[in-house]
C-alpha cells in the first residue's frame, strides 16, 4: 500500500490502543512537517513482540515515539529500573516505558513473558540490535521474549532514504531460533537506517 502521513488512521480492533486526541494531534502535525510516513499495516492481534530495525541513531527513539503516540497505539518498551526515579519515569511510564530490574532473580526474559501472560493485550517494542553500532549478531532476547510467550514477532523497519516506517508480516517462531532470526534479517536487508542498514 502507499505511504500514510500520518491522517488519523483505522488501527485494527485487536490492536491495543491509546486514547489522546491533542497529544495524538501535535504528533501527527509534527511527522507531516518532518515529512515521515507509513507503508504496510498493522496486524490485528493483541498480543506481539514488535521489533524496530536498523537501530543506528537517538533519533530512531524520537520517530518511533512521535508514531506510536501519532497513531494511538499502546505500545510498551523497557528501559533500565534506574531511569524511572524522579520525574523522567513518570514520562517514561506515560510514554510506554516498563522498568526492568536487571538484578532480580527472574531475568529480562522471564519477567517480559510473564507480563504477557498477566495481559490480555500487550505489544511490546523491542531493538533487537541492542545498541545503535553495528553488530555481527542481534541479541536473542526478543525471540526468547515471543517464544516463551508464545507470540508472534511483527518486524518494523526505518528506512531513512525515504522517510517510511515500514510494517512487515507477522512472523511466528520456531523451533530453530537462528533461522528465525536469519529469516528476519533478511527482510530487513532492504531497508537503510540513518547512518547504516542491518
Amino acid at each position: 500500500m502507499s505511504g500514510r502521513l500520518f491522517a488519523p488512521a483505522q488501527l485494527p480492533p485487536q490492536m491495543p490502543k491509546l486514547h489522546d486526541g491533542w497529544r495524538r494531534r501535535i504528533c501527527r502535525g509534527v511527522l507531516r512537517m518532518a515529512g515521515w510516513s507509513l507503508v504496510g499495516d498493522f496486524p490485528d492481534t493483541p498480543r506481539l513482540v514488535l521489533i524496530a530495525a536498523p537501530h543506528s541513531s537517538w533519533w530512531d527513539g524520537v520517530w518511533g515515539l512521535l508514531i506510536k503516540v501519532a497513531i494511538g497505539a499502546d505500545v510498551h518498551f523497557m528501559a533500565k529500573q534506574e531511569l524511572f526515579r524522579g520525574s523522567l519515569g513518570g514520562l517514561l511510564r506515560r510514554l510506554g516505558g516498563m522498568a526492568i530490574d536487571r538484578g532480580a532473580a527472574k531475568g529480562v526474559v522471564e519477567q517480559m513473558a510473564d507480563q504477557f501472560r498477566q495481559r490480555d493485550a500487550f505489544w511490546l517494542g523491542i531493538a533487537p540490535e541492542g545498541t545503535r553500532k553495528p553488530v555481527a549478531r542481534w541479541k536473542s532476547g526478543f525471540w526468547h521474549i515471543a517464544h516463551d510467550a508464545g507470540v508472534p514477532i511483527f518486524p518494523v523497519a526505518f528506512h531513512y532514504s525515504d522517510k517510511t516506517i515500514q510494517l512487515g508480516p507477522l512472523f511466528d517462531t520456531s523451533a530453530d531460533m537462528d533461522a528465525d532470526i536469519v529469516r528476519l534479517r533478511a527482510w530487513y536487508m532492504p531497508f537503510k537506517g540513518k547512518h547504516r542498514d542491518v
